[in-house]
Order: C-alpha cells, then structure tokens, then sequence
C-alpha cells in the first residue's frame, strides 16, 4: 500500500493531532519520531508527500531537507515537502521546502495546503 504521508515530528501530540486530522481525510499518513534516520525513512517508505518539524531532536528539518534535495535519486529528491516551524517564520527553510506552515496552526489550513500538494 502506498504512503501517502511521512512526519517526521518529535511532539507527540502534535504528531498524532496531524494525524488524526489527515488520516480523517482517507489519507495513509506514517510517523517518524525525530531527525536521526529521517532521510532513510524518507528512501524507504517512498511517500507522496513529507511533514518536517524545522527543529528535531539529533537531527535539524532543515539539514534532513538539505539532504533529501541533493539526492541522486531524482524521484527521491523531488519529493514534496511541507515544513512546520514553531519560530513562525515565513522564509522557507533554504528555499527548498515546497511550504511551509507555522505551529499553532489552524487544522483547515493543514488540510488545505495538504490536499494542493497532493492533488
């Protein structure tokens, strides 16, 4: 079965919030706890789209995302990406992320901006 969703969120609640908001959508939504391992998991469940907390234990979203661009594999690094920041920056993290979304967010915002990236 194809993934539709990877968070890679070390918040709990939040992690399982976002997914029970998305998964309430019909989407197949998996969760990765922090940053150690975050671009292996990416490689290996292959989704349509990644949710990255900016700020992670062992690991930073911004170097995962880094990495993730520069891939050699071009499928692979091409994947959507949706950034989520407690610092409510508007500046995508190093231009690379396809979006970005500030914590608190609104639950129809994420839905919104989920559903245009996968369309």
């Amino acid at each position: 079965m194809e993934l539709d969703i990877l968070m890679i969120e070390d918040e709990p609640n939040i992690a399982e919030a976002v997914r029970f908001i998305l998964t309430r959508e019909g989407w197949r939504v998996d969760l990765h706890p922090d940053g150690a391992g975050g671009l292996e998991a990416i490689a290996q469940q292959r989704p349509r789209l990644v949710i990255l907390d900016l700020m992670l234990p062992n690991r930073s979203g911004a170097e995962i995302l880094d990495d993730l661009r520069a891939a050699g594999d071009r499928e692979l690094a091409a994947t959507p990406v949706l950034m989520l920041t407690a610092r409510g920056q508007a500046v995508m993290a190093g231009g690379q992320a396809d979006a970005v979304l500030s914590k608190p967010f609104d639950n129809e915002d994420l839905r919104a901006i989920v559903r245009r990236m996968l369309a």
